[in-house]
């Protein structure tokens, strides 16, 4: 039975799922839309995803959307059959805890770093505008607050569940995108964030897929 994935590897929540199949040692196949309009299209919207978005994952005739909720799934029914990568914690409380730091992500870590990921990556590459240097470096310094609490977090452990998980994994893909395109400060100036993001870059799921996605740029 072959999971599909429905997005473009570009596209960094995609990039979330793609490197939560790695970590689990799944194999997948990767669909990209025919264009961004395309989502849009009636048959899109009926049968993948009702807001015409992606990413969507297909486990056979199973189907379902949004990264976050994707990676979840994907962890319950999969981790610990093809190597030993546990993302969920079968301890309830460490897997509240999970849960907990997957909402702080959404909800504080990434409005602004999606707004530097837009404006730093994709404005003027898919959408033909001129980065705003005003949102720049509004975003710039709500994230400096936010990983200004990741550093109180991170103090005294590795992961920010102690133990590597999904926690930590949903943050990298775009984490990825921003420190490589001029914010690396950011992360670089706060010890604990640091040696946490080090750690991250050096997982083998993470050092493929930043790799693969680096051609990606290079070569479009």
């Amino acid at each position: 039975m072959t999971i599909r994935l429905i997005g473009y590897s570009a596209s960094y929540p995609t990039l979330r799922v793609i490197i939560c199949l790695k970590e689990l040692g799944l194999p997948y196949e990767l669909e990209p839309p025919a264009s961004y309009q395309s989502l849009k299209d009636e048959d899109f919207i009926a049968n993948k995803h009702p807001f015409g978005k992606m990413p969507v994952l297909f486990d056979g005739d199973f189907r379902i959307t949004e990264s976050r909720a994707i990676c979840r799934y994907l962890a319950s029914k999969y981790q610990g059959k093809h190597n030993d990568i546990i993302l969920i914690p079968k301890d309830v409380h460490k897997a509240g805890l999970v849960d907990q730091f997957i909402s702080y992500e959404l909800s504080y870590y990434d409005p602004p770093l999606s707004k530097l990921v837009y404006q730093e990556k994709f404005a003027k590459k898919f959408f033909n505008k001129d980065p705003d240097p005003e949102i720049i470096k509004q975003a710039h310094e709500e994230l400096a607050k936010v990983l200004d609490v990741y550093e109180k977090l991170l103090e005294g452990k590795e992961y920010l569940n102690g133990e590597y998980s999904l926690a930590d994994l949903v943050l990298c893909p775009g984490t990825n995108y921003v420190y490589g395109a001029g914010h690396s400060d950011l992360w670089d100036n706060r010890p604990n964030v640091k040696n946490w993001w080090s750690r991250l870059c050096n997982r083998d799921a993470n050092k493929k897929s930043f790799e693969e996605i680096k051609s990606f740029w290079e070569n479009n």
